[in-house]
């Protein structure tokens, strides 16, 4: 993999890492449109740059991190179910990785929910935390997630909406969540396959994270402010779109395989 296309997917992970628009999803389609070839150290970077997600997530709500016990333990027993689940199927999960048809269902049929959310789950609001057993039925929504083009940020979202938040407390949870999920990956990954990084991967791994970083800075600010305002239907759309656009593609003819 090249510098410049490690940047460009660090671009992406970053733009839509927070986004209910599947991030895995968009670093497939990318790696297939330009032929980035299947490696390990693909595979790794494209899970690895998450860790500058993570930093972005606890800069923007570093005072929310600096809570009471009660925080962190809702947020493992949220994290609990994709641990294990993501442990048991992880070679599975990583097969799928490399399908781009997956890809382009998953996102029209998401993207189709995410048009009628706000017509499902009425926003109540409530001035109270999110509880135990809630966060639990929110950690299992994220294991959906473990599909390609689902979008981790769209499953914890809807999730967290399910159970009564409104889309700003269900998104912030979302990131909250974020942080062990995504470390968990990304350091899974990592040791199964630093033995195959090169010196001049260590590199790329670097500029890549923190492209990461400095994105999904600007990428969390803008989706919480739009979300609120606006709601889902705008991603909705633009999922179908995308995924009606990857399957009439498919059958041209044309081969977007990894």
């Amino acid at each position: 993999m090249s510098l410049f296309h490690a940047i460009i997917l660090a671009i992406i992970e970053g733009l839509t890492e927070f986004l209910p628009v599947s991030s895995t999803g968009h670093m497939i389609i990318y790696s297939s449109l330009v032929g980035i070839s299947e490696s390990e150290f693909t595979k790794l970077f494209t899970v690895n740059i998450q860790f500058g997600c993570i930093i972005s997530v606890l800069v923007l709500y570093r005072r929310r991190f600096l809570q009471t016990t009660d925080f962190y333990l809702k947020l493992f027993v949220a994290f609990l179910p994709a641990a294990v689940i993501g442990f048991l199927l992880n070679d599975f999960i990583d097969s799928l990785l490399e399908n781009v048809t997956v890809v382009a269902i998953t996102l029209l049929l998401g993207g189709i929910l995410l048009i009628y959310i706000d017509r499902i789950f009425k926003q109540i609001p409530r001035d109270f935390d999110v509880t135990f057993p809630e966060a639990l039925k929110i950690g299992f929504f994220q294991c959906i997630a473990m599909i390609p083009g689902v979008s981790r940020s769209a499953a914890t979202i809807i999730g967290g909406m399910a159970q009564g938040l409104t889309r700003k407390q269900a998104a912030e949870f979302s990131f909250f969540l974020a942080v062990p999920t995504m470390a968990a990956a990304s350091g899974y990954k990592l040791l199964k396959t630093y033995k195959t990084i090169q010196p001049d991967d260590i590199q790329i791994l670097l500029i890549g994270n923190l492209v990461a970083f400095v994105v999904g800075l600007l990428a969390i600010r803008g989706f919480v402010g739009f979300l609120t305002k606006y709601g889902f239907k705008v991603f909705g759309y633009y999922r179908i779109a995308l995924g009606l656009l990857l399957l009439g593609l498919m059958a041209a003819g044309v081969k977007l395989t990894i």
